[in-house]
C-alpha cells in the first residue's frame, strides 16, 4: 500500500503553485526549518519582521538544500524570495506539515520535495511530431522514447509508466466516456492494495506496465480465478517475454498481451475513419485527454504531451 506520508504529499503537490520554483523553495526551506526547530510550526515566526517575506527563503538556503542531494543547477535566482504568494504558500505548507500524524519522518519530506526538483528539472514537455511521413506506430514510438530516454537520466523516476498508463486512460476515456474509468498517479498503480487492474471495464482486468514479471502474471491468473479476463498492454520488445511468462504459467491462452504501439495506433486509424486528414484531429482528442488525466493525477507536469508541426 501506498506510504500515507508519501500520499498526503503527493496530493498536496498538486497545486499548481507547488510544481512552480516559487512553491518548491517555500516547500524545501519550511521542511528544513521544521528539522531543525521541530513540529508544531509557528506561521507566525516564519516571516519576517517587516512581514513581506517568508525569513531565510532566498537563493542561498535553497541552493544549500539542494547541493545536500546533488543538485548544482540553480532552483531559482531569488530563491523564491520574490515570489508575491510565498507567505501564502508557506502557510499552506505549515498547515500540512502541522497536520501529519507524529512522527513525522522530515527527511523523507526533504527528499520527496527534492524529487520534485528532479522533474522540475526535466520540465519540458514531450514533444508529439504530427509528421505526415510517419506511420502512427512511428509517431507513438517517438514520443514512448522521449519518456525511456529521460528515465534512464532520472534514475528512480516512472516517466515511462506513468506515459503508457495515461495514454491508455486517455484512449479508454475517449472509447467508453468521461466518469466510467477511474484513474490513479501511475505511482499509485503497482503498489495500491485490494485492486485487480490498472483499469477494469465490465469483467475485464487491464494491466498497464513496461516490465512484465512473474508476479504480474501470477496476478492475471487470480484474474482468471476471479472470474475476470486480464489484458496486458506493454511496451513493443515486452510482449514477447510477457507472453514467454504466460506460457511457463500455463495461462497463456486465457492472457491477452498487447504492443501499446499497436493499441493506440489501431483506434486512432479507426477513430479517424481511415482518412490521413483525420488522423491529427484524433490525435489532439486523445493527447488532450491524456494531458488532462497528468494535470490531474501526477505532480510531475513534464510528463504532458505537445503536438509539434502542427
Amino acid at each position: 500500500m501506498k506510504n500515507p506520508l508519501l500520499l498526503q504529499l503527493s496530493n498536496f503537490a498538486k497545486q499548481p503553485q507547488f510544481k512552480r520554483q516559487g512553491g518548491l523553495c517555500v516547500a524545501l526551506i519550511i521542511t528544513e526549518r521544521a528539522q531543525h526547530k521541530g513540529l508544531p510550526l509557528d506561521p507566525g515566526k516564519l516571516v519576517t519582521h517587516k512581514g513581506g517575506q517568508v525569513e531565510g527563503l532566498g537563493k542561498a538556503g535553497v541552493q544549500a538544500i539542494l547541493a545536500r542531494h546533488g543538485i548544482m543547477r540553480t532552483l531559482a535566482e531569488e530563491g523564491g524570495r520574490t515570489s508575491r504568494g510565498s507567505i501564502d504558500n508557506m502557510r499552506l505548507y505549515v498547515n500540512l506539515l502541522n497536520s501529519l500524524d507524529a512522527p513525522v519522518d522530515l527527511d523523507a519530506i526533504e527528499k520527496f520535495w527534492v524529487k520534485r526538483v528532479y522533474e522540475f528539472f526535466a520540465g519540458k514537455p514531450f514533444r508529439f511530431h504530427a509528421d505526415a511521413a510517419l506511420s502512427v506506430r512511428a509517431a507513438v514510438r517517438k514520443v514512448l522514447d522521449q519518456a525511456h530516454e529521460r528515465q534512464s537520466k532520472l534514475p528512480g523516476s516512472r516517466h515511462e509508466g506513468a506515459m503508457l498508463q495515461h495514454l491508455v486512460g486517455a484512449k479508454l476515456d475517449i472509447v467508453m466516456g468521461k466518469g466510467k474509468i477511474t484513474h490513479h498517479s501511475a505511482s499509485e498503480a503497482d503498489e495500491a492494495e485490494g485492486r485487480a487492474g490498472d483499469f477494469i471495464l465490465g469483467d475485464v482486468a487491464i494491466h498497464v506496465t513496461t516490465h512484465p514479471s512473474e508476479a504480474l502474471v501470477a496476478k492475471c491468473a487470480r484474474n482468471l480465478a476471479a472470474g475476470l479476463r486480464p489484458l496486458i498492454i506493454t511496451t513493443t520488445k515486452k510482449t514477447s517475454f510477457a507472453d514467454t511468462l504466460a506460457e511457463q504459467a500455463n495461462i497463456s491462452s486465457r492472457l491477452d498481451v498487447l504492443d501499446i504501439e499497436q493499441f493506440l495506433a489501431a483506434n486512432l486509424y479507426e477513430r479517424a475513419l481511415f482518412s490521413a486528414k483525420n488522423h491529427l484531429p484524433r490525435t489532439t482528442e486523445l493527447l488532450t485527454r491524456y494531458n488532462e488525466l497528468i494535470e490531474a493525477h501526477e505532480t510531475d507536469p513534464s510528463l504532458k504531451i505537445e503536438i509539434a508541426g502542427q
